[in-house]
């Protein structure tokens, strides 16, 4: 690989964002996207096993930009990329940007279905009624004029008014106003309003602001900053009415897609964690302008903030290195509640402004999690709740009043789009909910910012300006019931290659075969691959759910609980058709949206709910998958759909489950018994790797 003459520093220009730059010769593209803040997908970590890092490099003069690029400009395909392109095929004139480095001056194009800005984010919050008892208090009071033979100080009689009209005794104050404490009363005529912030089991007030006058208006923020998605929710601390919501995507996406991605990004590169720590907040800060803006609120205004998130989102937003979250024995470097200025980690309200992140319960059982138990509340309940927010590491709780016990399970990306070969973030044209005739095997589908089926009039008309793009989460779980139950893929989840006889979206696909949902340019085809990732990332969060369950010594579930974006998207018939879920009414499993966002807020409008939740994450019981024997075994038997030895006869009064029909690998029907078995540990093992 030799640069082109003369060549020491190319110059790369990425469109359609128009970001350029300067590289050294032999910096990978993907890179190159990093430091500029292009958003390319990348599942993988850069190991070139996703293939959803695609670019393409634009030939040409482009002389508005002073650029010659040609793939001359771009390192031929190395082993990986080439073993990638054999597997999984690349379209012509697409590389890998992980794997391919700059030689030369290049024009970049990243197509729109690898770019993630415009991924569809929930952030509305919900209406429930919260009894307010904030941490912030507003207090207007009168103080007596300066007298000579009362040589007290200004701030002295400040706090004599605050005591005698507040009962405040023992006040503190925040060293930044002393020195403005005279200039406040005088211009306020020697009226003022003091905002005092104290917890519920603390026994000291502490002045944070001052205004002269009379002040009305005071506001918090509540945050949760998943590991895709952030929500943040602007609130009047007065009244508790949400002035204003707004979400992004985190952009912490560009240095991995999942959570132990950006733990391996961390350790091999020394400003890694600084990296994804200065992206988070400045998203933070970038939201906190939408809402201000929404809201008609002033950041000086702001006086308080919860923030939620996973253990590594938690770590990162606070400056701290997740590394040791990436391994046995996955220590936290703090798990209880944190409670700091917001101006500690830079961001920009009140001079005063606190920030309060609830506790983690476990190293990967995090802060978002304890939001949603505070939310959905299983420790006040006598049924058996468990809540489950689908994620790439999926949290689970399950427990009511007596006890409640937590745990994680690796996921993986494939319910968000990855490593499904049409897949993709829930974005405009994706498909999102899909039905198949059983008799037919003919399928029709919804999209995205479409409220019409894919078989109704106007149905292309409404999709013009997006087309139809990909499947998103929703859509995968929809498809791969809706195959099951109509008899194109087995219990075991191989796809039926005699029925290529009735229907021809049935197709060889090497040794397996495929179904295409849809024709046409994109192609979107549910390959056998497909299906096995979502099998694999379905038993795992069964598995799950399954230890928690042997551990409260229960056999059933009275209600389940969605939590997070995806969940509210989720339909819990095909939830359970899948084996996601345990069997249950199906009257009692529903989504409860952006729960973790409720808690934040919650814990926000009333320093009750703060104590509550440090006392209950103290006594939640943590159970960690990786540690537990049994799990490969509940793993196993999570694999067929909806589960090998668990019976579902719930669902099956609701939905008319197929009969048994087990396959070879190869799609004929058979005795595959033991050949299945094999696939299945396997499988096991991947899923704890």
């Amino acid at each position: 690989m030799n640069p082109p003459p003369n060549i020491t520093d190319p110059l790369v220009l990425f469109m359609p964002s128009g970001k350029r730059g300067r590289f050294p010769v032999g910096t990978p593209v993907l890179d190159a996207a990093r430091q500029l803040g292009v958003y390319v997908e990348s599942v993988c970590g850069g190991r070139a096993t996703c293939g959803r890092c695609q670019i393409e490099v634009q030939e040409g003069n482009f002389a508005k930009h002073k650029i010659v690029s040609s793939n001359d400009h771009i390192s031929p395909k190395g082993a990986k990329e080439e073993r990638y392109e054999r597997v999984r095929g690349l379209p012509e004139r697409r590389r890998l940007s992980c794997s391919a480095q700059i030689l030369g001056d290049l024009v970049i194009d990243v197509p729109q279905d690898t770019v993630i800005n415009a991924q569809t984010i929930r952030k509305d919050a919900d209406t429930r009624v919260i009894a307010r008892d904030t941490a912030i208090r507003m207090c207007y009071v009168e103080i007596e004029e300066p007298d000579m033979h009362k040589p007290l100080g200004d701030l002295d009689r400040l706090k004599i008014a605050l005591m005698k009209d507040w009962g405040l005794k023992n006040l503190e104050f925040d060293f930044y106003l002393l020195p403005q404490v005279q200039g406040i009363l005088r211009k306020g005529n020697w009226t003022a309003t003091a905002a005092i912030h104290k917890d519920a089991d603390s026994d000291i007030a502490r002045v944070i602001a001052l205004w002269p006058g009379l002040k009305n208006e005071a506001y918090g923020l509540a945050c949760d900053i998943g590991s895709t998605t952030i929500a943040m929710h602007l609130v009047s601390l007065l009244s508790g009415r949400v002035a204003a919501s707004s979400g992004t995507s985190n952009p912490q996406i560009r240095f991995g897609e999942d959570l132990m991605s950006r733990v391996s990004y961390v350790m091999m590169n020394p400003d890694g964690r600084e990296g994804m720590t200065v992206a988070v907040r400045e998203a933070v800060s970038g939201l906190v302008d939408k809402v201000c803006a929404e809201g008609n609120v002033q950041r000086a205004d702001i006086l308080d903030s919860v923030f939620v998130g996973n253990p590594i989102m938690h770590h990162l937003f606070l400056g701290i290195d997740p590394t040791e979250l990436g391994g046995a024995p996955f220590a936290l470097a703090v798990s209880g509640a944190v409670r700091i200025k917001a101006s500690d980690i830079g961001l920009k309200l009140n001079q005063g402004a606190r920030l309060y992140m609830l506790p983690c319960i476990a190293g990967h059982v995090g802060a978002d999690a304890a939001a949603v138990t505070l939310s959905e509340g299983p420790h006040r309940q006598d049924e058996m709740m468990l809540i489950v927010d689908v994620g790439t590491n999926a949290e689970i709780v399950l427990g009511n009043r007596t006890r409640v016990v937590a745990a994680s399970s690796p996921t993986g990306p494939a319910f968000e789009g990855a490593e499904i070969s049409g897949g993709q973030r829930a974005a405009p044209g994706a498909i999102e909910r899909v039905r198949i005739d059983p008799d037919t095997l003919e399928p029709r589908y919804r999209v995205i910012g479409s409220e019409l089926w894919s078989d109704q009039p106007g149905f292309a008309e409404s999709v013009q300006a997006t087309g139809v793009t990909g499947i998103c989460g929703s859509g995968i779980i929809e498809v791969i019931a809706e195959m099951y139950l109509s008899g194109i893929i087995s219990e075991d989840g191989v796809v039926d290659g005699s029925l290529s006889m009735r229907s021809p979206r049935i197709v060889p696909n090497g040794r397996t075969f495929s179904y295409v949902l849809k024709e046409g340019e994109p192609k979107i085809t549910i390959t056998q691959n497909d299906v096995r990732a979502i099998q694999l990332a379905k038993a795992a969060l069964y598995a799950g759910t399954k230890l928690l369950m042997e551990k409260q010594h229960t056999d059933h579930v009275d209600r389940i609980h969605f939590a997070g974006a995806f969940g509210s998207f989720i339909d819990p018939k095909y939830a359970m058709v899948l084996g996601l879920i345990p069997d249950c009414d199906l009257d009692k499993v529903s989504a409860v949206g952006n729960a973790a966002g409720a808690g934040a807020r919650m814990a926000l409008l009333n320093r009750g709910y703060r104590r509550e939740i440090e006392e209950t994450v103290s006594r939640i019981e943590k159970i960690e998958t990786a540690l537990e024997p049994k799990f490969q075994e509940h793993f196993v038997y999570a694999m067929a759909l909806p589960n090998k030895v668990d019976p579902f006869p719930k669902l099956a009064a609701a939905v008319k489950l197929p009969p048994r029909k087990v396959m070879s690998e190869d799609g004929a029907a058979g005795d595959a018994a033991p050949r299945r078995r094999s696939r299945e540990e396997r499988a096991a093992r991947r899923g704890r790797g």
